[in-house]
């Protein structure tokens, strides 16, 4: 039964990450959208904001809740919480902030409030990243990872982001 109950848990990580990885994308081109003319923006934003409800509300929410609902089956069935269990729970809790913070831009913009300017918005879509990276990284080697190396390769890892999105910026003008 564990196995089974884990593999579902994978499974809706990987939708709900789908889905944090594709809404910010959207909200980029929201974004983007209201700089067009007239009829272009408003042919764009309609067309954006059912793409943004269907996969916010059909896809990484509902993946988001089972998610949980299967993470902790699996806790429960794993029985100890070890060291680095507790870390990732950590993760885990950072990762479900951000989720909320996607759904108060959802929120927003389907009020019609684009608080974020496209490129502030390609800085917060890397935060699926950082969480993914970070998560899978402590569940592969667990015990063998050192806090410090660990730590290092992070930083590391955010700042090669932080230069690609930079970089992009100045090819695309």
């Amino acid at each position: 039964m564990y196995f089974y109950i884990k593999a579902l848990h994978i499974i809706f990580i990987v939708t709900w990450f789908s889905g944090m990885f594709y809404i910010v994308r959207l909200f980029i081109y929201n974004t983007e959208a209201q700089e067009k003319e007239d009829v272009e923006k408003r042919i764009l934003t309609n067309q954006f904001s059912i793409m943004i409800k269907r996969l916010w509300l059909g896809i990484a929410w509902p993946s988001a809740i089972l998610t949980i609902i299967f993470g902790g089956w699996v806790g429960y069935l794993y029985g100890s919480v070890p060291t680095w269990l507790w870390i990732k729970l950590s993760l885990v809790a950072g990762l479900y902030a951000y989720h909320f913070t996607l759904h108060k831009i959802y929120k927003d913009e389907s009020k019609g409030i684009f608080a974020y300017t496209s490129q502030q918005l390609r800085f917060w879509n890397e935060g699926a990243t950082i969480f993914l990276f970070s998560i899978v990284m402590l569940v592969s080697v667990k015990q063998s990872m050192s806090l410090v190396w660990g730590l290092a390769g992070l930083t590391a890892f955010i700042l090669i982001l932080l230069s690609a999105i930079r970089i992009y910026k100045g090819l695309r003008r």
